[in-house]
């Protein structure tokens, strides 16, 4: 059809072809880091460009110079890479923390220690005993090995392992109260992250639920008073997340447990973070008045639920330790099936336990991490701040500052630590924060008083280098 004055200065018109775009993404990346984006995401991300441009020309009413403007100079071009980019760096991708926090839900929690990675990295390559005795060829359990390590962990009869403590309290909850009731304090009525709230979650697993006591005080009375034919859990939920301060009174789990026995109730406790002290390990008194697992055992409960990857430094794992009994109780739930862990978090949570058992508790990250003190963490400040300024467009200078351990654990514990206090001279803090987080790597910090903040505490092996290589992008750009 020849072309017409009306069909010509049609801006629609002005537009390139998918095709066209999606060849001219191939020659602008070539081989690049684009490249591994199939052809049919190619084609999607090209008509959502056009789609937006298409919009944008309704919108603004453009003319079809100002389209043709627009392409030749290669901003739609430039849009599509935008797109792109973003989408080849989704997902669970590495990234260096710079925020100081070393339990960091948003980015992974506890990395685990290098020979844990590669015990995970094999199981996941191949075949591994699993469930299966080697040496007698019959089936057993999968976490038989890790409920015996628990156990010379915490000094429980045995132990279990979930999906994270969110599922642990679920499973310990539907198991021993399923369609009876479960007694809680009022005060331990937490809500963690993702509004999952104590409250919703017995719902969930066909508890009826019965508080007693009041917000800030709770007495051994309160439960006994509360117990009926139809109870079937004492349940205490450690506040791990928040602090109730004053005029309190909570209930000793020593009374708990000795309350259930008398009563021929099961006890339970949700202690959260789950702080372990083992042999030839620095203490974690650093994170307050963190209950100690073993001590929790020894007062009697019938079972504790603690995660594998806050404290412990472990994967990602929700960890339920206590009677015999009890846990047998636990596994034969239907409900175990649908959140038990895999052959991978299964051999990290193996290794990172036998590592602790061995006396080498101080060689993994979290723990090591949270140890780290002003003086250790100053030469590392020092460089990066030296580096970062003599790249220029930018001023960097080191000041004292305070960590956290993270992740709802200690939450009114600050670590002692320093900070590099950048300024760009390429915009305000946030901006900066922007471009380092969508870069290559991804780098997370902190911003205070209009600075950003780059705290060296959760630096791992190498990230350095990574970080300052992220600011010479920045530079560059």
């Amino acid at each position: 059809m020849p072309e017409t004055p009306e069909r010509s200065a049609n801006p629609f018109r002005a537009l390139p072809s998918v095709d066209e775009l999606v060849r001219s993404l191939g020659e602008a990346d070539g081989a690049g880091p684009l490249a591994r984006i199939p052809g049919a995401v190619r084609v999607e991300l090209a008509q959502d460009a056009l789609d937006a441009l298409r919009q944008r020309i309704g919108a603004e009413k453009l003319d079809a110079a100002a389209v043709k403007e627009h392409v030749e100079r290669g901003a739609l071009l430039a849009d599509l890479v935008t797109r792109a980019t973003r989408e080849a760096g989704r997902g669970v991708v590495p990234a260096v923390n710079a925020t100081g926090v070393v339990l960091h839900t948003n980015l992974g929690r506890a990395p685990v220690h290098p020979e844990v990675a590669e015990r995970m990295a094999a199981a996941a390559r191949g075949y591994c005993v699993l469930e299966l005795d080697r040496y007698s060829a019959r089936r057993n359990e999968r976490d038989g090995r890790l409920g015996v390590l628990l156990a010379r962990a915490t000094g429980a009869e045995t132990g279990i392992a979930v999906n994270n403590c969110a599922a642990a309290a679920f499973l310990m909850m539907q198991t021993f109260a399923g369609g009876r009731e479960a007694i809680v304090s009022r005060g331990e009525l937490v809500e963690i992250g993702g509004s999952f709230r104590v409250p919703d979650v017995m719902a969930r697993a066909g508890v009826n639920m019965v508080e007693v006591g009041t917000t800030n005080r709770t007495r051994i009375a309160d439960y006994e008073r509360a117990i009926t034919a139809d109870t079937g859990l004492l349940m205490k939920v450690h506040t791990s997340n928040y602090r109730v301060v004053g005029f309190t009174e909570e209930v000793p789990p020593e009374e708990l447990a000795r309350l259930g026995r008398d009563r021929g109730v099961t006890s339970g406790w949700d202690l959260g973070s789950g702080r372990i002290e083992a042999d030839g390990a620095r203490s974690l008194e650093i994170v307050g008045d963190e209950t100690v697992v073993k001590e929790a055992v020894a007062s009697g409960v019938d079972v504790v639920a603690f995660s594998g990857d806050k404290l412990l430094g472990g994967p990602q794992a929700g960890l339920i330790v206590g009677r015999r009994a009890a846990i047998r109780a636990l596994r034969k739930n239907p409900i175990y099936r649908a959140l038990r862990l895999d052959k991978v978090a299964l051999s990290g949570l193996e290794a990172t336990l036998e590592l602790l058992l061995a006396g080498r508790g101080d060689e993994l990250p979290a723990r090591k991490h949270m140890h780290l003190s002003r003086e250790q963490l100053r030469p590392v400040a020092d460089r990066l701040a030296a580096a970062i300024a003599g790249l220029g467009g930018f001023q960097a200078d080191v000041v004292d500052s305070e960590s956290q351990p993270g992740s709802g654990s200690a939450p009114t514990v600050f670590l002692p630590s320093v900070a590099v206090r950048v300024r760009w001279d390429g915009g305000s803090a946030d901006r900066l924060a922007d471009v380092l987080r969508a870069g290559e790597p991804p780098v997370f910090v902190r911003i205070h008083d209009g600075r950003v903040l780059l705290d060296p505490r959760a630096l791992l092996e190498g990230d350095e280098a990574r970080l300052l290589s992220a600011f010479r992008a920045v530079a560059s750009a």
